[in-house]
């Protein structure tokens, strides 16, 4: 079986083939430029692979109702020439085949629950930080989709008290993305995440921000396994920090060892590491199928 996958981030795309068993086969990534542009390249690099089925997780936010006119379109991004885009008819229009369609990080959740972290497990959430943040609901089975799908990287946050940083989101400023994403660690400290050691202050503040929303998540959605991907979480050392954020956070009120006695196994790194997204795309796919 021969199932294609398309991680379509806001900085790049990544494309390529994989089996029923989510082995990755083959991949390419190029930049994620104007639309035209980009999808002449993802058509291009399926056009002669004989896929049976492609699944596609996106940035977003993006239609996912099946029953709208709007199916598969980009909706309000500030991406250039993103807003509004009908990403995936334009892809229907050439090739035939069943698609899978979801956010990237619902794809990413999808992906760690079937092979990763979360294998065995009916819940989890998956978050991404890094250019931006999102999250993905995997919960009693299912993603979540509901009126739209999860924005959890623009809930509201509390600000650190020595925080003075506006924010960089264009639509809500000091939302957990305009605050704790990668541009938000530049813009703050004029440098990039990846420069900063590992016992520089800004560590402590994004720790405070992600374990502030990953607490919010628990206590309303009560996830068997919280996962960690992204540019930002490649600083393994914000790990400790945000679990201990998050038990100090909760407090002892959650009688569940997970919590109180296994936090190391809770709040965890993709187990599919950075293919978490594009295997995820793949078991898109197969369900599509």
């Amino acid at each position: 079986m021969i199932i294609g996958a398309v991680e379509a981030g806001g900085t790049k795309f990544v494309c390529g083939i994989g089996n029923e068993e989510g082995v990755i086969q083959e991949r390419v990534s190029f930049p994620t430029e104007r639309p035209e542009e980009t999808l002449a390249q993802v058509i291009d690099y399926f056009r002669d692979k004989q896929v049976e089925s492609i699944g596609v997780g996106t940035f977003g936010p993006i239609n996912i109702d099946p029953l709208s006119p709007l199916y598969g379109y980009v909706t309000t991004t500030p991406k250039p020439g993103w807003g509004n885009y009908p990403f995936l008819p334009e892809l229907k229009k050439v090739f035939d085949i069943p698609f899978g369609w979801d956010t990237d990080v619902n794809a990413a959740a999808l992906g760690e629950a079937t092979w990763g972290a979360a294998k065995g497990l009916d819940s989890c959430l998956y978050y991404t930080i890094g250019t931006g943040v999102g999250v993905g609901v995997y919960a009693e089975g299912k993603l979540v989709h509901g009126l739209v799908h999860p924005e959890g990287g623009h809930v509201l946050t509390r600000r650190h008290p020595d925080d003075t940083y506006e924010g960089f989101c264009p639509y809500h400023g000091d939302c957990l993305e305009g605050m704790a994403a990668g541009p938000a660690l530049e813009g703050r400290w004029k440098v990039k995440g990846s420069e900063l050691q590992p016992d520089h202050p800004a560590w402590a503040m994004e720790a405070f921000y992600i374990g502030q929303a990953i607490t919010s998540a628990v206590l309303l959605m009560s996830p068997k396994k919280v996962i960690l991907g992204g540019g930002v979480m490649h600083q393994m050392h914000l790990f400790p920090m945000i679990r201990e954020e998050v038990k100090k956070n909760l407090n002892g009120y959650i009688s569940a060892q997970a919590l109180l006695e296994g936090m190391d196994d809770y709040i965890v790194p993709p187990g599919l590491g950075d293919n978490a997204g594009l295997s995820g795309s793949l078991a898109l796919a197969l369900r599509a199928l």
